[in-house]
């Protein structure tokens, strides 16, 4: 009798271990988003000829600027639902030497929303029947948007946005230090 309460604790002991280290179903599990949030209509504010400040403007502050490619900047997005695949979205953003856009690469196109390419909207399909390399080389429609009401806030900061001017960031001078064999 003592020995088989013994083995019934021990017994019950040893699944109570093996239990924790299971995942039981229904358990919920955290999205674990990293990185910079970038979405379509972000990308479609972008313009050829914008300067960093107006870039950063639409974008927010890159992930990653790189010391050796000092004219791109790189936004990463991931995100893994609880116990999903992770998912990973990447945008380059490439600068002339006046600090002015003039390009961009990766996951997203410019014009076409995810959104229509689910729905298979007419503009996605018509991007989807074109062959990739005509795709690649015509550039997107440039969307006719209207101007802002005179006197309204959307004009005050397009005037604002207009107006300003960029300033050259300042090198730091080197640091030379004084002789001392100077006495």
């Amino acid at each position: 009798m003592q020995k088989a309460k013994l083995m019934l604790t021990g017994l019950t002991f040893m699944g109570l271990v093996a239990l924790a280290g299971c995942s039981f179903p229904g358990v919920y599990k955290i999205d674990i988003q990293q990185g910079n949030v970038v979405s379509q209509d972000m990308i479609d504010q972008l313009r050829p000829g914008m300067t960093r400040r107006q870039v950063r403007f639409i974008m927010g502050n890159p992930l990653i600027t790189d010391t050796f490619h000092a004219n791109r900047w790189d936004y990463l997005y991931s995100l893994q639902p609880g116990g999903g695949a992770r998912q990973q979205e990447r945008i380059s953003l490439v600068f002339d030497g006046n600090d002015q856009l003039v390009g961009l690469s990766g996951d997203f196109i410019p014009g076409q929303s995810r959104d229509e390419a689910i729905r298979g909207s007419s503009a996605a399909t018509q991007l989807e029947e074109a062959s990739p390399a005509k795709a690649a080389s015509t550039p997107a429609p440039a969307v006719a948007e209207p101007a802002p009401a005179p006197g309204s806030l959307l004009e005050q900061i397009q005037q604002d946005v207009d107006e300003a001017e960029t300033a050259p960031v300042p090198t730091p001078e080197s640091l030379e230090l004084e002789s001392e064999t100077a006495e």
